[in-house]
C-alpha cells in the first residue's frame, strides 16, 4: 500500500477530516506533504471542497497550517474538472490569482488532474489564461508542462502554441518589476524546457527562434531561454 493509499484510508476513518488534515499538512514548515494532499482530493467531498476554499490569504496565510486547506481545495477543483463540472473553472482561474504560492501550484496540480481526462478542454482553458494575468499566465504553462500529459503529441504541440504566446508577452514588459512577473518569468524558465524533450524537432525551432531574437526580446526573454 502507498503512502497515498494510507492516507486516504486514514481520512475514510476519522471522523475530523480538518483536524487529521492540518495535523499531518507538514505546516508550518519547508514541505507541505504531498501525498496527504493528494489523498484528500481522492477522498474529498463537494461540501469539503467549499469549506476548504474558504481558507482565504487572511483566515490562512501563507506557510500557516490552514493554508494547507486551501491547497487541497484548489487541487480539488481539478477533481471537479475532470468530473464535468465545468462551473469550476471560474474558481480555479480565480485560485490562480490567490497571493499564496502553494495555492497557486495547486492551480497547475488541478489542470494536470483535468488534463488527463481531458486534455484538449485543459488546453482550450490555459489558452485563454494566456492572455490574462501575469499569475494565470504562469499556471497556463505550468499546468499543461507535465511530461505524462505531454506523451501526446498533439498536446505538446499546442503546449508550445501557449508557451509561444505568453513568451511573446514578456517582451517589453511595463510591469517587469512585479512579484507576479517574477513568479511568470520562474515557470517560463523551466517549462520551455520540459515541453521541448515531448516533442524535440519541432521544439527545438521554436526555441532556437526565441534564441535568435533574445536581443530584440530583451533581457527576460533572454534569461527565460538561458535558463532552458
Amino acid at each position: 500500500m502507498s503512502k497515498v493509499d494510507e492516507y486516504r484510508a486514514a481520512l475514510r476513518e476519522t471522523e475530523d477530516v480538518d483536524g487529521y488534515l492540518l495535523s499531518n499538512s507538514g505546516l508550518p514548515g519547508p514541505r507541505a506533504n504531498l501525498e496527504l494532499l493528494r489523498a484528500a482530493v481522492e477522498e474529498c467531498t463537494g461540501e469539503d471542497i467549499e469549506r476548504w476554499l474558504a481558507h482565504d490569504a487572511d483566515a490562512a496565510p501563507v506557510g500557516s497550517r490552514e493554508e494547507f486547506l486551501a491547497a487541497c481545495g484548489t487541487a480539488a477543483l481539478g477533481k471537479l474538472l475532470a468530473g464535468g463540472n465545468v462551473s469550476a473553472l471560474p474558481r480555479l482561474r480565480a485560485c490562480a490569482n490567490d497571493s499564496r504560492w502553494r495555492t497557486r501550484e495547486c492551480v497547475a496540480m488541478a489542470l494536470q488532474r483535468w488534463g488527463a481526462s481531458e486534455p484538449n478542454a485543459m488546453l482550450d482553458a490555459a489558452l485563454e489564461w494566456a492572455s490574462g494575468t501575469r499569475l494565470e499566465q504562469r499556471s497556463a504553462v505550468a499546468g499543461p508542462c507535465e511530461p505524462s500529459l505531454l506523451r501526446d503529441p498533439d498536446v505538446a504541440r499546442r503546449t508550445l502554441d501557449i508557451l509561444d504566446v505568453v513568451t511573446e508577452s514578456i517582451i517589453g514588459a511595463k510591469d517587469r518589476r512585479s512579484d507576479d512577473f517574477h513568479a511568470l518569468r520562474k515557470g517560463l524558465g523551466y517549462c520551455w524546457s520540459v515541453a521541448v524533450a515531448a516533442l524535440p524537432d519541432e521544439g527545438k525551432s521554436r526555441m532556437e527562434r526565441w534564441c535568435a531574437i533574445r536581443t530584440s526580446g530583451g533581457p527576460d526573454v533572454r534569461w527565460v531561454m538561458r535558463e532552458n
